[in-house]
């Protein structure tokens, strides 16, 4: 009987412990965005001089991580700036099980190892976003999306847009069989603010601007799948496509 009732208190409490979780107040996360000086060289370099003083965020939030806790985490950074023209994204990610087999842009990016940018750039219409995703070989998938009466309307930008987008990598563009031990991989790109401005309003990046974005890490085939965000996504199945939950970028 002792120790049905220490098992009924257990369950009680994880039942309590959980709901706790699920009702803990979001609160954004917030990252501030310099401006560059000048033109940054898309190269993969997470090094050079121009990101040396750029704060980073780490993206380190698990969907559905009570479930689903990988056998390995990565360690994964992303910096950020801007300039009247462009906006300057690089992620750096300690990685293993790295695998990437998609070559095609627009393709299925997001079973590779790969990093994703979710960003509204439309402070009217914070709903409204675009998201660019790049396995670790360099090929892209990106879409610009409306919210209409709650539902989702999406449109993958053409291929020869997204070649607009110069994108650096430091893996090979195919890695098949996966890497099982220790690597550590980056992926630099800069987005033309004139390529966003055929898809919808912007406001255009300068000092005192806010939008909304999230960043993401993820691996869908390989031997340690996961689902991984910045700003947190309380969901009860891996999905980034939450922009309430976005955080916030302020334009220094």
């Amino acid at each position: 009987m002792k120790k049905i009732i220490t098992s009924a208190l257990a369950v009680t409490f994880t039942v309590a412990l959980l709901n706790a979780q699920a009702t803990k107040p979001y609160t954004p996360e917030v990252y501030e965005v310099v401006k560059t000086k000048q033109p940054v060289k898309i190269d993969a370099n997470w090094d050079k001089k121009q990101w040396k003083n750029v704060k980073p965020v780490t993206v380190t939030y698990y969907i559905r991580e009570e479930t689903d806790r990988p056998v390995f985490r990565p360690n994964v950074q992303a910096k950020m700036v801007y300039d009247k023209d462009n906006i300057y994204v690089i992620f750096r990610v300690e990685d293993k099980y790295v695998r990437c087999i998609t070559d095609k842009i627009n393709g299925p990016v997001w079973k590779d190892s790969a990093v994703e940018f979710f960003f509204a750039p439309d402070t009217e219409k914070p709903l409204h976003y675009f998201n660019l995703e790049t396995n670790c070989g360099g090929t892209a998938l990106m879409q610009f999306h409306v919210n209409v009466d709650g539902k989702r309307e999406s449109k993958r930008l053409a291929e020869e847009e997204i070649r607009q987008v110069e994108i650096a990598h430091s893996l090979p563009s195919i890695i098949d069989p996966e890497i099982t031990e220790n690597i550590t991989w980056t992926i630099e790109y800069c987005i033309p603010v004139a390529l966003l401005q055929k898809h919808s309003p912007i406001t255009a990046p300068a000092k005192g601007v806010e939008w909304k974005a999230n960043f993401y890490k993820i691996a869908e085939i390989n031997s340690n799948p996961h689902h991984i965000a910045w700003s947190r996504i309380d969901h009860p199945r891996p999905n980034f496509h939450i922009p309430e939950a976005f955080g916030k970028l302020i334009f220094k």
